[in-house]
């Protein structure tokens, strides 16, 4: 089947939508590549500007979080990497990094959906991951010297593509199209996503951490929830209980006690549980 022109990503269908100053002033778009974190780290370390963003038709190694595999086909979803050069420390990185996925958030809610998070940086909707975000820095004495942020969304694959990929898991998961019934835009989304990254770029520098960590919180999907959390070959049952100030997700254990995770994967118990 011929795809229509406003199908096909293009820096030119999506500047009418763009209104961000910095973030999206330089975009490059390929074809396929391996993935657009290593491509625009490649750029990064040739000096491309603060706000560079990289899209891609296709990944062929895109990953998400402890390296999993993403699930990238051509042609029907987004992704996309975008340079940040701010002056933080380290410790910053894990609450400047929720800007990729308040951002991802709000450019999914404006196409008629309600999008929430799984910590760390799962985009979820009614429960089934919908994106997801990889945040990758560099480091000079001590002080970030460039920021990537990569964001990964499903947009127009249609469920069967999703079964046939992803065999069972595919349940958990589904695609913006899906949930509204109506094929998104990609450029005009590319646009409001990249939007959406230079606002919530100005709140974390004028606000501080904080402000990011309430909206954060505001749409956090474990909160109350009966979790699983595993780590390395330790498992152990709580319930959320949001995060916390250096974004660590917070969990009452079966014991009572309230723990602090840094790492390990997260899995919904039934819903019956959570009551």
């Amino acid at each position: 089947m011929m795809r229509a022109a406003c199908d096909v990503l293009s820096p030119a269908l999506m500047r009418p939508h763009l209104t961000a100053e910095v973030v999206g002033r330089h975009i490059y778009l390929f074809g396929t590549v391996d993935s657009t974190n290593t491509a625009l780290r490649r750029l990064a370390a040739h000096g491309a500007a603060d706000g560079t963003a990289v899209f891609a038709e296709e990944q062929t190694a895109g990953r998400g979080r402890s390296g999993v595999r993403w699930f990238s086909p051509a042609g029907v979803n987004l992704y996309v990497s975008v340079l940040f050069r701010p002056d933080l420390t380290p410790r910053d990185m894990a609450r400047f990094g929720a800007i990729a996925s308040l951002a991802l958030c709000e450019a999914i809610d404006a196409e008629g959906a309600e999008a929430g998070i799984k910590w760390p940086n799962d985009v979820v909707v009614d429960g089934r991951k919908v994106g997801g975000a990889l945040v990758e820095y560099t480091t000079v004495g001590g002080r970030v010297s460039s920021v990537i942020l990569g964001i990964g969304v499903n947009l127009n694959v249609t469920r069967a593509e999703l079964t046939t990929a992803l065999g069972a898991d595919a349940e958990a998961a589904t695609s913006v199209s899906e949930i509204v019934g109506a094929e998104v835009d990609r450029n005009r989304f590319a646009a409001r996503l990249l939007d959406r990254l230079e606002a919530w770029q100005g709140i974390f520098l004028a606000k501080g951490p904080a402000a990011v960590t309430a909206a954060w919180q505001a749409r956090d999907a474990l909160r109350g929830r009966a979790l699983e959390i595993r780590t390395g070959t330790a498992a152990w049952q709580g319930r959320g209980r949001g995060i916390d100030s250096d974004g660590c997700l917070v969990v009452d254990d079966a014991q009572g006690c309230t723990r602090r995770v840094t790492s390990g994967a997260i899995r919904l118990l039934r819903r019956e549980e959570d009551r």
